[in-house]
């Protein structure tokens, strides 16, 4: 035995030592093993050979197997419900119906939640014809999980296909109590119609209130010839929702439903009242509509009230959205004061004067004030309504703060208005208020205006005192008043006024005024006054321009002496002109006394003139900047008189430059000939 032990041991091969143990070259990876693995998983397989069961033997043995199998998948995972499914399916296959319930069952216990483990539960149920079961657990689902429609829509097929109308009534009614949504009801409304009860139809409470389901509600009774209820349901919808949520669509199917029964003045109402209130961005149907259907079976005048409707709709939103725009609410009065009645403008009126300007400050009044005038006369020149037109004119006057500012078109506006009602008294004592309250120079001016016309000269006369002792500087305000007492003939009066106005400290335009009274002087034909008045007015001012106008003023006098008169003044006036700094005006008293000796003196005459002529002169000075630094030089003209003793010695050396410019072109022009005679005799 021992022999044969040591045989065997030495028979038994020997593992193979690895004698070199360095890394391979190529090494294999867990990654690769698996991908290998998964691959030669997906080779083809021979298929099992078909088994044939021919006694009850091997069914049974069969049946255990499979039965082992399911019970150990199941073990493994009980929340793999689909193992649960099969297993159920496979029992129903083999008609062992008994055994699919009670996996069913055993499923439900592991997850009542499960929705497909229902459905497959009640459709085996179904299949087999166990009606009774499958009720049971369509009720038992519905009463699990309430809101999966799914169950209650197989649970009412199964009672209507069963014929158990009542029951499926019953179910859907159940249904309902959940609230259920839009589809749910409309299913429970198509099984009422399809039995043809329409009452019970209309009775189901409408859960869900929104546009499409008014809709359908009014098309239902439509269809089913329920003219004058689906006209209510419509009207009830429009009520539901208010003028603040009013719809487009809602509108518009309204309206083509009223359209299909040829009642087109309501179908005019319902888009109207609809464009009325539905902001412009969300109208664009509802004006498609509106338009198609004035030019289907409107008239002109039908047309154009969609366009203006349209307009009117645009200007009412740019007025919400800025009701400080004024121009915006010009264009939509002008719009309809075209186009509406005088109550619509009015109000149209009354809201567009209600955005008064928060600021007290007259830019932001200019626009808002002609909104008051336009009104005003709206209401005289159209409704020819005065009293009304008094009103707006007395509210406008009570608004404006006439202590920071005033608008003397309003005063005077509604002046006019009533000299043109016949109302002296009213427009006289609304002048004078105005006058009273913010006196302006334009409002004088329009009350001065008015009496004038009405030949009132007293009144005019108190007017212009007034309205002197408020401005005294005014100048035109003097000559107007001295004007009319001379177009009245009161000399005396008049002349007195002028010598007020030219007695006053502060003038703005002194030099209009001494004009107008020289001028009102010789239109007197007073010369002596006239002399002096110019007399006086030099004392003041040495100006130019007055000894000028002195002068012609002397020429103009038909007398034998008017040109010595006037050679005297123009010397006077050089002799007082020679110390003014303005060498220009001092030339332009030259020039015009030399146009004079022209015209009207002797040669002697004229030869005295052009030498008191100055000569012009090009030089040049720095410039300084307005940080004092330097700026350069620039070249100016400068004028050197004769008459002045300092600019003798530049007149003589002008003189003698002016010589030797004389002979140097003298010089030039006989070298020239010169040159030409030789070129002569050459040919």
């Amino acid at each position: 035995i021992m022999a044969s032990t040591a045989a065997g041991k030495q028979r038994i091969p020997k593992v193979a030592k690895v004698k070199n143990k360095a890394p391979a070259e190529v090494q294999i990876t867990a990654e690769q093993l698996l991908r290998e693995a998964k691959e030669r998983e997906l080779e083809l397989l021979p298929p099992p050979p078909k088994q044939k069961i021919t006694d009850a033997e091997e069914l049974n043995d069969y049946k255990l197997k499979k039965r082992k199998g399911f019970e150990d998948n199941i073990r493994k995972n009980r929340t793999v419900i689909s193992n649960w499914i099969k297993y159920a399916q496979w029992e129903e296959s083999l008609k062992e119906v008994q055994r699919a319930r009670s996996i069913y069952e055993r499923a439900l216990d592991v997850d009542h939640r499960n929705i497909t483990l229902w459905l497959k539960y009640a459709e085996m149920e179904m299949k087999n014809r166990q009606v009774n079961h499958a009720r049971n657990i369509w009720d038992r689902a519905i009463t699990i999980l309430p809101r999966v429609n799914q169950f209650w829509y197989k649970y009412t097929y199964m009672e209507e296909m069963l014929g158990n109308i009542a029951g499926c009534r019953q179910v859907f009614e159940r249904w309902m109590e959940w609230e259920p949504e839009e589809q749910a009801w409309h299913s429970y409304i198509n099984f009422e119609l399809r039995y043809k009860e329409v009452d019970k139809s209309r009775t189901l409470v409408m859960v869900h209130p929104e546009v499409k389901n008014w809709i359908k509600y009014a098309h239902f009774e439509e269809k089913h010839g329920y003219i004058a209820r689906a006209r209510k349901v419509f009207e009830r919808a429009i009520e539901f929702f208010g003028e603040e949520h009013i719809s487009e669509s809602l509108s518009v199917a309204f309206a083509r439903f009223e359209e299909k029964q040829k009642e087109f003045e309501r179908v005019r109402v319902i888009y109207k009242y609809a464009l009325d209130r539905i902001p412009k961005q969300q109208a664009q149907e509802l004006f498609k509509n509106y338009t198609v259907f004035e030019k289907r079976f409107g008239d002109r005048r039908g047309i154009e009230d969609v366009i203006v409707s349209k307009r009117r709709f645009q200007y009412e939103e740019e007025v919400k959205a800025s009701p400080h725009n004024y121009d915006a609410w010009f264009d939509y009065l002008r719009l309809v004061e075209s186009d509406t009645d005088a109550d619509t403008v009015r109000e149209v009126y009354e809201r567009a004067i209600a955005n008064i300007p928060p600021i007290q400050e007259k830019r932001h009044w200019r626009r808002y004030i002609y909104l008051w005038i336009n009104y005003a006369l709206y209401e005289e020149l159209e409704v020819k309504d005065p009293e009304r037109t008094r009103q707006v004119y007395q509210a406008c006057l009570e608004l404006i703060p006439h202590k920071k500012f005033t608008f003397a078109k309003i005063w005077l506006l509604y002046g006019q208005f009533e000299i043109r009602q016949k109302n002296l008294q009213n427009a006289r004592r609304g002048l004078g208020t105005a006058i009273g309250k913010c006196p302006k120079n334009k409002l004088f001016k329009g009350y001065i205006e008015l009496e004038l016309q009405l030949r009132e000269f007293d009144r005019c006369r108190k007017l212009y005192e007034k309205y002197l002792e408020f401005s005294p500087e005014n100048c035109t305000t003097w000559i107007k008043f001295a004007e009319l007492e001379a177009i009245l003939g009161d000399t005396d009066r008049a002349r007195a006024i002028f010598e007020l106005a030219i007695g006053q400290p502060r003038l703005d335009m002194p030099e209009v005024l001494w004009k107008s009274y020289i001028d009102f002087e010789i239109e007197q034909e007073e010369y002596d006054n006239t002399r002096g008045l110019y007399k006086r007015l030099l004392q003041r001012t040495q100006h130019v321009k007055v000894w000028i106008s002195y002068g012609q003023f002397e020429l103009s006098i038909d007398s034998d002496d008017r040109i010595q008169r006037c050679r005297q003044i123009y010397e006077e006036a050089n002799k007082s002109m020679q110390s003014c700094e303005e060498k220009e005006e001092r030339l332009m008293l030259l020039e015009s006394w030399r146009d004079f000796e022209d015209e009207f003196g002797s040669f002697a005459n004229k030869e005295r003139v052009q030498k008191l002529l100055p000569e012009k002169v090009k030089k040049r000075r720095k410039i300084t900047a307005e940080d004092g630094s330097d700026a350069g030089w620039e070249e100016y003209y400068d004028y050197i008189f004769p008459e002045d003793a300092a600019n003798q010695p530049n007149l003589k050396l002008l003189a003698m430059a002016k010589i030797w410019k004389k002979q140097q072109q003298h010089e030039d022009e006989e070298e020239q000939e010169e040159e030409e005679e030789e070129e002569g005799q050459q040919e």
